[in-house]
């Protein structure tokens, strides 16, 4: 099998979504800084959730060329 151009096109685009990921919740850290350390909690956990959701049709797409 000779490898396809989506397995590294994926990869930097996994890394690009971290990155977007991270600059827009570090861009909000000035306003949740002020909030209850429990609400801080809950938004970060939530952050450091939700960010893997589109993983799974990016990384499917990576293996078989189909998002579904």
């Amino acid at each position: 099998m000779t490898p396809t151009w989506r397995k590294p096109a994926g990869t930097l685009a996994i890394l690009a979504l971290i990155a977007f990921w991270c600059i827009v919740v570090a861009s909000l850290s000035g306003v949740v800084g002020g909030w209850h350390w429990s609400a801080q909690l809950a938004f970060y956990l939530f952050t450091g959730i939700v960010w893997i959701m589109p993983m799974k049709p990016l990384l499917l797409w990576m293996e078989t060329g189909r998002f579904r």
